[in-house]
């Protein structure tokens, strides 16, 4: 009985020391508060001990594989938890007494990690954040050549994941974003990034899972940069109406991806910049623009006509100037006194008595 009593004692001091080393560890940590995923590496450090220290990776599995100890779960858990679980591992295996050991861990490279993204942004999918230097990468780690460690891992947050698939669509529910992670989901609220109200930015880790749910209404707030929108986009522009001499030029821009306009621009906007206003007044004021737009999804293709003057006198809501969106197209068409006077110019230069002339001395130049 007496032994049994003995050994209770013993487990709950140990319990204790733990749970006391572990406060003061809190406290005196200035360390980041982000989860661990596979390829982050850490230096393990035990003043005068030369078997359990040294720089560990996280293997693709989320362990660490410690020598003597075999495989230490980690994947998911903050760095101070880390620290706590090996030591308790360290103690429980009798390797150290208990108020004998000091252990330390620091983070030396926050790894690129994997994550999936659903729903109300442009390019949904799964996207790689937080990727490093190449050079970086390859570094190795020696005694003599000691890395600077606890560095920010800048890019390993849910705004970057976001922003890794363009951003989200004017219709995103930015108060409810949920981050599934194994049997953990986590709800997240973005709006601040337009309100300017603090924002939560939630750490990831490998395979998590985010989902930007749909509001179900066009929130015009949404539609300008931010760092879950995207900076700028691109349009096709189309102008090869007669009044100017250059319009042949606008579509210098269109050969690969468009022209980029800031993200906001609205349908006017890509009529002033593909030169299709302004000019002879009775000539050129009844031209007409299109905007050409095809959804993402269902491949369904709407087109918008205005005539100019009216987009850009008349237009009161969003409806009569549409924002412009990625990959849009906008054409411009002349008016129909020019319509009118090419189709009479065509026919003239067809009658002409003179053109046999002329096209026989073209060839004979």
């Amino acid at each position: 009985m007496s032994f049994g009593l003995n050994c209770n004692i013993t487990k709950f001091r140990n319990v204790f020391f733990l749970s006391v080393v572990t406060l003061i560890c809190l406290k005196a940590s200035s360390g980041l508060s982000l989860p661990l995923s596979p390829g982050d590496r850490l230096e393990v450090s035990i003043p005068n001990e030369k078997y359990f220290t040294g720089v560990y990776e996280v293997n693709q599995d989320g362990n660490l594989e410690i020598p003597y100890l075999g495989l230490l779960a980690v994947g998911g858990l903050e760095p101070i938890e880390v620290q706590q679980k090996l030591s308790q591992a360290l103690i429980e295996q009798q390797y150290f007494p208990p108020g004998k050991l000091k252990l330390s861990i620091e983070i030396l490279r926050w790894a690129p990690i994997t994550v999936t993204v659903k729903g109300e942004v442009f390019n949904p999918g799964r996207v790689l954040i937080n990727e490093n230097n190449q050079t970086e990468q390859n570094n190795t780690f020696t005694s003599e050549s000691r890395q600077i460690t606890g560095s920010n891992p800048l890019n390993r947050y849910l705004t970057d994941a976001i922003r890794a698939t363009g951003g989200v669509l004017p219709s995103a529910d930015l108060r409810h974003i949920r981050i599934i992670r194994a049997e953990q989901e986590i709800v997240a609220d973005l709006s601040g990034e337009f309100s300017g109200e603090p924002v939560k930015d939630i750490p990831l880790v490998a395979d998590d899972q985010i989902i930007v749910p749909d509001l179900g209404q066009f929130q015009a707030e949404l539609v300008r940069p931010s760092q879950i929108t995207p900076p700028g986009i691109k349009v096709f522009v189309s102008n090869l109406s007669v009044p100017a001499t250059s319009n042949a030029t606008s579509a210098i821009g269109n050969r690969e991806e468009g022209i980029t306009f800031p993200y906001g621009a609205r349908f006017s906007h890509a009529v002033i910049s593909a030169n299709c206003a302004g000019g002879t007044k009775p000539t050129n004021a009844d031209r007409k623009a299109i905007l050409v737009r095809v959804n993402r999804i269902s491949g369904e293709t709407t087109v918008i006509e205005r005539k100019v003057e009216d987009l850009l006198r008349e237009s009161q809501n969003d409806q009569d100037n549409p924002f412009l969106m990625p990959r849009d197209g906008v054409a411009c068409y002349d008016s129909e006194i020019t319509n009118t006077r090419d189709v009479f110019r065509t026919i003239a230069d067809f009658l002409s008595p003179l053109n046999p002339l002329l096209l026989l001395r073209n060839l004979f130049r």
